[in-house]
């Protein structure tokens, strides 16, 4: 089972830096926000996107990013810290740091624009369409490589079958961000697999 956490907190920060420095983030973000400047950091952050109103947040693109690093109150950010400090170590240990932060980022931007483009008129906050990305690569390997092992797959389909039910039942979650995510996440997983395939082969291309 590749999700069960068994590192010291000093081995968890050196072994898996930037899950580390997410959570970290994340958690100082939220607190500063809403202990010390009024929410100000979300009002200015959120992604949102209305026809005629910063339409896909054009005007203001920064929020595709700092969207991700914000969440609405106590319950949000625990459950999706929770889920960043137990499923993501074995993504960034697969991936490499830096590859695995870019990965993380891309993924959380294109649930939101995949919102924007679904929904048209949206508005949202967190790091669940990130966190569904980090998924859909497990999902990849459970579906397309059969690299996990079966307590591992067995649960990322439980998590998966568990949060789309979640979603398509609790009011106020961000649906399409969270397929947007996941989608994302299968997609690129199947891009770094097939490009570490060709390296492999020798058949690297620029």
């Amino acid at each position: 089972m590749i999700f069960l956490r068994y590192e010291s907190f000093r081995s968890y920060l050196r072994m898996f830096p930037v899950t580390a420095a997410i959570i970290a983030i994340n958690i100082l973000v939220f607190a500063a926000d809403h202990l010390f400047l009024n929410e100000r950091l979300l009002n200015h952050g959120f992604f949102y996107s209305a026809p005629g109103d910063n339409y896909f947040s054009l005007n203001e693109p920064w929020r595709y990013v700092t969207a991700v690093f914000l969440h609405l109150d106590l319950e949000h950010i625990f459950f999706n810290m929770f889920s960043i400090l137990v499923f993501a170590p074995p993504l960034e240990r697969l991936l490499g740091h830096v590859k695995y932060t870019v990965f993380y980022l891309l993924c959380g931007i294109a649930g939101n624009l995949f919102s924007a483009i679904v929904e048209r008129s949206t508005a949202g906050a967190g790091a669940s369409g990130a966190i569904y990305g980090v998924f859909g690569a497990y999902l990849f390997l459970a579906l397309m490589k059969k690299s996990l092992d079966p307590d591992s797959r067995k649960t990322v389909y439980t998590i998966l079958i568990f949060g789309v039910i979640y979603t398509l039942i609790v009011p106020g979650i961000g649906i399409w961000a969270h397929f947007g995510g996941l989608l994302a996440g299968f997609v690129l997983f199947y891009l770094y697999d097939g490009y570490w395939i060709s390296k492999q082969n020798g058949r690297y291309r620029r």
